[in-house]
């Protein structure tokens, strides 16, 4: 394939987002005494959140109607009461909780040193600019990568073609010659596939034809 360069996503492909979001609501509820089940406010949270962040991406709504929203919906399926000075706290003391909890994927660790001596690696991501890079310290990442693209600093999201087209030129990189490894089939995937790089869509859940999957991280030995 006689590639150089490999673009990895951050949240639910490198960075266990579910795991350590559980984790960041699960000390919020019990630090404000609030009596949630945690699994039942998940089972709303989740699908919301990755609904609200679709629209976010196609700038449908603002980050703040993101952060709210998601909250408040979830909270209003559960049919538990709170009012919106309380949602506003709750979302503060999230993004501040968020970031203790460093979970990775499976082999994510070994993966990276695994390329990392063969490849450049380099991150895009649409996550908030301040809170990814913190998950980037915090976890251990920081080392393995050469660049990191976030859709704050260059003004876009993917799947713009212009994120990528940034990326590429701080990473001096050749499309060609270019990988961009992520969970969404839309954002990562066809955004990537779009500008000239290949693309490997990291999920359990089966993909079109044509589209390279791995459903861990560690498969990645069998393709780079």
């Amino acid at each position: 394939m006689g590639y150089c360069d490999i673009f990895f996503d951050l949240d639910h492909t490198l960075w266990d987002f579910d795991r350590n979001s559980a984790l960041a609501f699960g000390h919020i509820f019990k630090s404000r005494n609030m009596p949630v089940a945690l699994d039942g406010f998940l089972h709303h949270y989740i699908p919301l959140n990755k609904l609200y962040w679709e629209k976010y991406r196609h700038d449908l709504i603002s980050q703040e109607q993101l952060r709210y929203m998601r909250l408040r919906d979830s909270f209003d399926l559960l049919n538990y009461q709170v009012d919106d000075d309380t949602i506003h706290a709750i979302s503060a003391d999230y993004i501040e909780s968020l970031t203790t909890f460093n979970h990775l994927f499976d082999d994510a660790i070994e993966i990276l040193e695994y390329l990392g001596s063969r490849y450049r690696l380099h991150i895009i991501t649409n996550g908030f600019q301040s809170i990814q890079d913190r998950k980037i310290d915090n976890s251990g990442l920081r080392r393995f990568f050469l660049t990191v693209t976030n859709s704050e600093d260059c003004g876009v999201k993917k799947p713009n073609p212009l994120i990528f087209e940034h990326a590429l030129r701080v990473a001096r990189a050749d499309p060609g010659r270019s990988v961009m490894i992520g969970d969404c089939i839309d954002a990562d995937v066809r955004g990537a596939l779009n500008c000239g790089l290949d693309a490997i869509l990291f999920s359990a859940e089966p993909c079109p034809d044509g589209i390279t999957r791995i459903s861990a991280l560690s498969e990645l030995k069998n393709i780079l």
